[in-house]
């Protein structure tokens, strides 16, 4: 399962020593994603330390601000336990509820739940006095979905309209996706294939009522061939899944 990861470093070496090492987190985050429907009384998901070492984990949620911190995170949820221990072979279940915010009802939502793995201090020896502490901190999407939205989450991605256009600048050219439906819409990458070449995409997510650009690498001229696209989304499991574009507008 894919868990994208950021680190912290939260003590730096300290001095005097002959060598140093580096004490790795473990904690495992049971979902890529949490959905938080609205008529929820509160939501769970599930953290795992598979490791040998028991770790501290700190939790909050944010609003899309990567430098967030929990004393500065502003997002409408209540998160319970907000710190604890995970023993080795362990897990612990974390508790979200909705405390209310004005919040679209006519589209969905997106926070992101934050999830800080501080592993313990490594043990001393005479051997070993310096050490660089580094925590872990996960981060994945945390979407609020209002009651009586229209249409079906599990048919947004493949209602994206494309469009091949140059990108801002000149410099290359980006594939335009437009979003009309009430529900995020998160993709994996893109494929643009023009005869009998393939370009690829990075991903990215396309919100509600909006549109994202997709950079199309290593495609610097005006592409030859007949066009076709297609590209892999990623459903309220995380599970991946595949389309082909019905249409790409030149």
């Amino acid at each position: 399962m894919k868990q994208a990861v950021w680190q912290k470093v939260v003590a730096l070496v300290m001095a005097g020593a002959l060598w140093s090492s580096c004490a790795l987190a473990s904690v495992v985050i049971s979902s890529t994603r949490v959905i938080y429907k609205a008529d929820d009384r509160e939501v769970t998901v599930k953290v795992n330390n598979p490791g040998k070492e028991p770790a501290l984990v700190q939790v909050w949620a944010d609003r899309g601000n990567e430098k967030s911190v929990p004393n500065t995170a502003d997002a409408p949820f209540l998160i319970m336990p907000p710190i604890f221990r995970i023993d080795p072979a362990k897990g612990q279940t974390i508790r979200l509820t909705f405390t209310g915010a004005d919040l679209p009802t006519d589209r969905e939502s997106v926070f992101w739940l934050n999830v800080l793995d501080i592993p313990p201090l490594p043990k001393k020896s005479s051997e070993q006095q310096n050490f660089m502490q580094v925590a872990f901190r996960s981060r994945i999407k945390l979407f609020y979905r209002p009651e009586g939205l229209a249409g079906n989450p599990d048919d947004a991605a493949g209602q994206l309209v494309w469009t091949l256009k140059p990108q801002d600048g000149g410099k290359g050219y980006v594939l335009h996706a437009v979003n009309a439906s009430a529900f995020h819409v998160s993709l994996n990458r893109a494929l643009l294939a023009a005869g009998a070449r393939q370009y690829e995409t990075d991903g990215g997510m396309v919100p509600p009522g909006g549109s994202h650009d997709f950079l199309v690498k290593n495609l610097k001229g005006k592409p030859e061939g007949n066009l076709s696209l297609s590209y892999e989304s990623i459903n309220d499991y995380g599970a991946p899944v595949s389309h082909a574009a019905a249409k790409l507008e030149p």
